[in-house]
């Protein structure tokens, strides 16, 4: 059975328009609330929202949709995502609910949803679901309903999960830190985080309006976050997405570290402090030079297709710990059981003090091939795998760049679009290669 409303995070879209409208989100809410039901009795569900203004609507529907199914409801109020994952689990609750388009700007909005072990759910629930959206719907009669109250400390609650994830014998006194919310969920929790553990906090990006989440600010527009590094000449910048689940990190010098880099630094921590990493998952856009550094550290690496879900289903069938997407989508699975961008940027500063070396210093060993990549649109129609030339072109080029570059094609989910990859020792041969098979895409 195919998805007609999951995508590879929930269910995600523009506000007003299908299937992001009020009707649909609570007979979504109603569907889940009987698959719930199928294995237990009173099910609870909490639900947490990032700043958006249609977080409220959306809240309201969904609410109501659970308590016609005869579920319960606790609202979290606006928390990060992976807050959602960690009270599900804490307050052993049967399922978590976030209202978030992450990365996305205001105009947006998503559902996503965690099992009551605060991890993503598997495609045959969710294909359940849809099965569940399809059948009439069955409220529960006026004793049955479910009933809603508000988790009034959930923020503080996760604030002192964070802090319990960077090691008790270190501190981050001394440090001026610049953190930036994005206008996002993590506003009213990402500076205290890092305050309480001792740092001089800067914060920008934590005045939310409903409509400025992501806008010029956060892990994707993380020039604002160097401007204030180099401003306030502070020793490390911090920035996370609208949903707090993705980071980026900034040095004293205003250089930027992508999710790579860091992937990369963690897993080095861990072997300088003599624990065992066996491997590490990244994906299929993952810089070549890391899996290089990694492999001659004797530490296994695997390409997962992109997407955090991917790379955390790769980590769950190796039984391995670390994992992450150069967008800054990091996973630490001995900390938390999702990605979050708070316990990552913790994991990375923990390995800075407690080393005493900057981010540079430890990573002086790995120096990120070049990539190219450009978007190919498609015509009408147009079928790239139906081409002759395009698989003699690739294999010219894959010969041409032998073990030192690599070439990814893969058609973009969401659009009409070809996405051509190479990555290579040399910027320019990178770029020719790359325009070499944007041809043969065009020449069909």
């Amino acid at each position: 059975m195919t998805r007609n409303y999951f995508g590879t995070d929930g269910i995600r879209g523009t506000v007003g328009q299908a299937p992001i409208t009020p009707d649909f989100v609570l007979r979504l809410a109603h569907a889940v609330g009987r698959v719930l039901k199928r294995s237990e009795a009173h099910p609870t569900v909490l639900i947490g929202k990032d700043t958006r203004i249609s977080g409220y609507m959306l809240e309201s529907a969904l609410e109501s949709g659970f308590n016609s199914a005869g579920v319960d409801v606790v609202l979290l109020g606006p928390v990060p995502t992976p807050a959602v994952a960690y009270l599900t689990r804490a307050l052993r609750a049967s399922m978590g609910v976030v209202i978030s388009a992450s990365h996305n700007a205001f105009q947006d909005n998503g559902i996503k949803f965690f099992s009551a072990q605060g991890t993503k759910l598997p495609d045959d629930w969710e294909q359940a679901v849809e099965a569940a959206l399809e059948e009439p719907p069955v409220w529960a009669d006026s004793a049955n309903l479910g009933k809603t109250r508000r988790l009034d400390d959930a923020a503080g609650r996760y604030i002192e999960f964070c802090k319990s994830t960077f090691a008790n014998d270190l501190t981050l006194r001394g440090l001026k830190i610049v953190v930036d919310a994005a206008h996002g969920a993590a506003y009213h929790i990402a500076p205290k985080v890092f305050h309480e553990l001792g740092a001089e906090v800067i914060a920008i990006g934590c005045a939310p309006d409903g409509l400025n989440i992501n806008r010029e600010v956060g892990a994707t527009h993380p020039q604002a976050l160097v401007d204030a590094v180099k401003a306030h000449q502070a020793d490390y910048g911090i920035a996370l997405d609208g949903d707090a689940d993705r980071l980026q990190l900034v040095d004293a010098g205003g250089r930027l570290y992508n999710g790579d880099e860091l992937l990369y630094l963690m897993v080095a921590d861990r072997i300088a402090r003599d624990e065992d990493v066996p491997g590490c998952v990244g994906t299929l856009m993952t810089n070549m030079a890391v899996e290089v550094a990694l492999k001659a550290r004797g530490v296994g690496f695997v390409r997962a297709r992109v997407g955090d879900r991917y790379v955390l289903e790769e980590l769950h069938r190796r039984h391995w710990i670390l994992g992450g997407e150069g967008s800054g989508h990091l996973l630490v699975l001995d900390k938390h059981t999702t990605g979050d961008g708070l316990v990552s940027a913790l994991q990375v500063l923990q390995a800075c003090v407690g080393s005493g070396q900057t981010m540079a210093e430890l990573l002086a060993g790995v120096t990120l091939y070049p990539q190219t990549l450009i978007n190919v649109r498609l015509a009408p129609g147009q079928d790239w795998r139906a081409s002759t030339r395009l698989p003699e072109e690739t294999k010219a080029v894959e010969a041409e760049l032998a073990s030192s570059g690599r070439v990814l094609i893969r058609a973009s989910g969401t659009e009409p679009l070809l996405r051509v990859m190479v990555e290579a020792r040399d910027a320019q041969q990178a770029r020719a290669c790359a325009e070499r098979l944007v041809n043969a895409v065009r020449a069909g």
